[in-house]
């Protein structure tokens, strides 16, 4: 039966006037450390300044991983909320809005609520330096401490170890999604090294579900688990999944279950749905019935990720039987998962815009594309300071003989592309979340 009065704590300070976060957003970016240090000290400093609401939260589950994070929380909110939970959830980046980052009981936090608490967080921290994504994240455990939930979902940004949202003692289960190499600079160079950060976030005693992971990465986090007696779930030994005809078998705490595909697209989806439901099989105390999980896979609601844009000023842009997609994936792993999803759409040909951060790596994000891309339009993310340019996109996509060109904007490479191909064709816009993020706010739908 659902709970909805953990978390429970003092009532919240009273709503100011001023509803658009946005000033106080800018106040907090100019705080960032002039040197991004992973740390906890800055974060436990200010969480002991607000009375450590990370210790007054509703039973947490807390995700790592390079990639699916978000889409694996999106699975667990949808199939908790259809069982009548009521579930808190922090993920980054965000889209369109800040507010997108955290949902209090289901819904996106309000202005209203955004705003004071985003100044209470500023107040408390007295000026002192700390990152953007730190003070962010104490916002939202904030809020989460002074609503009543069932569960909260929290999606490390950076690795886990040293991850903002570590600082919950006994979370109620981890979960690792697929460890791939990603965000070297902060990690490490080595798949072990990284997955050993990920593994940070295993506590002692709780239990933890995996993807499958590659053996360097499965030896580190097994290793962990053992060391912190932490009970260890991973896919192909305790649990698994097969897909079959229109759905799929989950087989996970000693049943077997048939389960129709998630509403999100793409075969690694239906892996980010298995690993939720291996997920709920070990959230002690929550049940969450077959008919609930069902409906929970149908209702998911992940904008970014394998989405089509059937509407909207970017999407006119085309003509009427051709396909628009995007989709946030930014490194060589996502791209494995989308060119696998590529290779079933041998009905029309394909074409790429790409924008993508530095730091990234475009030809690694390319290779899996080639052979299935007609042709690469490259940009560099409007608004952005740290992406790449697009001619230098292009060279990548033309180091490995791929037709690579720059373009100015999305809606010149939608032109770009419409004057190329007579025939209908599909686009996928990729690279970065912060491109998607551009996207759907230009197209308005």
């Amino acid at each position: 039966t659902p709970r909805t009065t953990r978390g429970r704590t003092a009532r919240s300070p009273p709503l100011t006037s001023r509803s658009s976060p946005d000033a106080a957003l800018a106040r907090l970016t100019r705080l960032h450390p002039k040197l991004i240090d992973l740390s906890l000290g800055r974060i436990e400093r200010l969480l002991g300044a607000l009375a450590n609401p990370e210790r007054r939260l509703a039973p947490v589950v807390h995700v790592a991983g390079t990639n699916a994070k978000g889409s694996l929380i999106a699975c667990l909110r949808s199939c908790l909320e259809a069982a009548g939970y009521a579930v808190h959830a922090f993920t980054s980046p965000h889209l369109v809005r800040f507010n997108e980052r955290i949902r209090i009981a289901g819904q996106l936090i309000a202005d209203e609520a955004l705003t004071p608490l985003l100044e209470e967080c500023e107040a408390a921290n007295e000026g002192l330096p700390i990152t953007f994504f730190e003070i962010t994240t104490a916002a939202a455990l904030l809020a989460f401490s002074r609503h009543p939930a069932d569960v909260v979902l929290l999606e490390t940004g950076l690795g886990g170890r040293l991850d903002s949202t570590n600082v919950v003692a006994r979370p109620a289960l981890t979960a690792i999604t697929p460890v791939s190499v990603d965000h070297q600079h902060f990690l490490g160079h080595s798949l072990a090294a990284i997955a050993a950060e990920k593994a940070g976030i295993l506590k002692p005693g709780v239990p933890c579900v995996s993807a499958r992971q590659e053996a360097a990465a499965a030896k580190v986090i097994a290793e962990r688990a053992k060391s912190l007696n932490a009970p260890l779930f991973r896919q192909d030994e305790e649990w698994g999944w097969t897909i079959e005809d229109d759905g799929f078998f989950v087989e996970s705490a000693g049943r077997t279950r048939r389960l129709p595909r998630p509403a999100l697209t793409g075969a690694h989806q239906i892996g980010n749905a298995a690993l939720s439901v291996a997920c709920l099989d070990r959230l002690e105390g929550i049940a969450v019935p077959p008919a609930a999980i069902v409906e929970g896979l149908a209702a998911i609601d992940w904008p970014g990720r394998l989405q089509r844009l059937s509407g909207g000023r970017l999407a006119e842009i085309l003509p009427k039987d051709w396909e628009l997609w995007v989709d946030g994936g930014h490194n060589a792993a996502a791209a494995g998962a989308l060119a696998e999803q590529a290779g079933q759409w041998r009905d029309k040909p394909l074409y790429l815009i790409l924008g993508m951060m530095e730091g990234k790596e475009p030809k690694a994000f390319l290779a899996p594309f080639k052979g299935l891309a007609a042709k690469v339009q490259c940009l560099a993310i409007p608004g952005q300071e740290n992406t790449l340019g697009g001619e230098e996109i292009a060279a990548a996509a033309r180091g490995l003989g791929m037709d690579g060109a720059p373009a100015d904007s999305v809606a010149d490479a939608l032109a770009s592309i419409v004057r190329s191909e007579k025939g209908p064709a599909r686009v996928l816009i990729t690279g970065s979340l912060y491109l998607v993020g551009k996207v759907l706010e230009e197209n308005g739908r």
